[in-house]
């Protein structure tokens, strides 16, 4: 009787301590920044402007305060990024829908907020 409670003991205690060793002890990451509806962020040249690494141009948004390189667009698809308004000179406002993945922003949608004609 005394071999089978110890052995009882044994088990509960090794199934515990299994249990143990395999719970998560590292806290989930955040959840990616997305947004379902447009929501309006500043977008430029990231190399040029928001202080991205790299060589050449490349399309970046900055997402509460936080640059990132966009996929979905590219600079070319928004008219000329070397001209006076162009996002290699210029910090421009852009109605969006996506994620960050992987440190990158995966656009869905990208729209640039037409400039007021007193701010040119």
């Amino acid at each position: 009787m005394k071999r089978l409670l110890l052995l009882l003991i044994l088990s509960v205690t090794a199934a515990y301590s299994a249990q143990a060793q395999s719970a998560p002890t590292a806290a989930k990451p955040a959840a990616p920044a997305s947004t379902d509806a447009p929501g309006v962020v500043e977008a430029s040249c990231g190399q040029c402007r928001l202080g991205l690494p790299g060589k050449g141009c490349d399309l970046a948004v900055r997402i509460d305060g936080r640059a990132y390189f966009v996929d979905g667009t590219s600079i070319d698809e928004h008219g000329d990024a070397h001209a006076a308004d162009g996002f290699c000179q210029a910090i421009r406002q852009a109605q969006v829908r996506g994620a960050v993945v992987d440190g990158r922003f995966k656009a869905t949608y990208f729209r640039l907020v037409p400039e007021s004609a007193g701010t040119k």
